[in-house]
């Protein structure tokens, strides 16, 4: 809990982990936690054959794909909803397909902010995500966590480490601002005339942690959080990001969030 909160007011509401950098994510019970944030979170990510990370913001059908974690820190890939069986020997057509921890391969040069090698996971991974996707994509792992440092500019000190994440090893939102926000969307949608908008979900902005109770965007002013007996440091607001603005549903791109936001929450 943030300095001089009640610990009664504010509440964790949902954990998520996202195992593949893009993909969609999984919503757990529980968590681990190490030096690079929850154990298994965008440890996993996708390039293109020269190895530039490419995410969501330009594919957007990874995000009609989700990865789910299992036992030793391999994941699961499925796509979802799509209602595909193939067969299990046939790893591109397969509706799922599970994927090891690549310990053994070489390391292979990536461009991805900061990380600058990474294991790929293989060909039946390469050929599952490229069916999908539509262009040739390679799954790598990020096999040590300790390689890549927090920039300062996203609020990192000295010996820092994160995952495979944008800005820090741990994104946290809350219910409050969220239905605030809504609020908004709402209010601009009726001043235009516009058809109202359903309301927003928080995996619009893929938080590790939702918290709820309190006052809209308290956050703002948080310097530090303790959830059970971890103390995590806040380290800055997260960015406006374009992935916001895909519809989870349809993958479709609009201009809320981002709009309405612009409007409302100007720093």
């Amino acid at each position: 809990m943030p300095p001089g909160s009640r610990s009664d007011c504010l509440t964790v509401a949902a954990l998520a982990t996202y195992p593949v950098k893009s993909l969609a994510g999984v919503d757990v019970r529980a968590a681990c936690v190490d030096e690079v944030g929850l154990r298994g979170d965008r440890r996993w990510a996708v390039v293109d054959p020269a190895g530039t990370k490419v995410t969501a913001r330009e594919e957007h059908a990874l995000l009609g794909l989700r990865a789910e974690p299992r036992d030793g820190g391999g994941i699961r890939l499925l796509a979802k909803g799509s209602g595909r069986t193939g067969d299990a020997g046939d790893a591109a057509g397969a509706a799922a397909l599970d994927v090891e921890p690549p310990r053994d391969a070489a390391p292979v040069a990536v461009s991805f902010s900061g990380q600058d090698r990474a294991r790929p996971a293989g060909p039946a991974a390469d050929a599952w995500l490229s069916e999908r996707v539509g262009r040739p994509l390679r799954l790598v792992w990020q096999d040590d966590e300790t390689h890549r440092p927090v920039r300062p500019e996203m609020g990192g000190q000295a010996g820092e480490r994160n995952s495979l994440s944008d800005a820090a090893p741990l994104h946290v939102t809350t219910e409050p601002s969220l239905a605030r926000l809504n609020d908004w969307l709402l209010e601009t949608a009726m001043e235009r005339g516009e058809e109202p908008p359903g309301p927003l979900g928080h995996d619009r902005w893929r938080p590790n942690v939702v918290i709820a109770g309190g006052e809209p965007f308290a956050e703002d002013s948080w310097r530090s959080v303790r959830i059970g007996e971890v103390p995590f440091r806040a380290t800055m607001v997260c960015d406006r990001c374009v992935m916001t603005t895909i519809d989870r549903t349809d993958l479709r791109t609009s201009k809320e969030p981002i709009r309405t936001l612009a409007r409302h929450r100007r720093w």
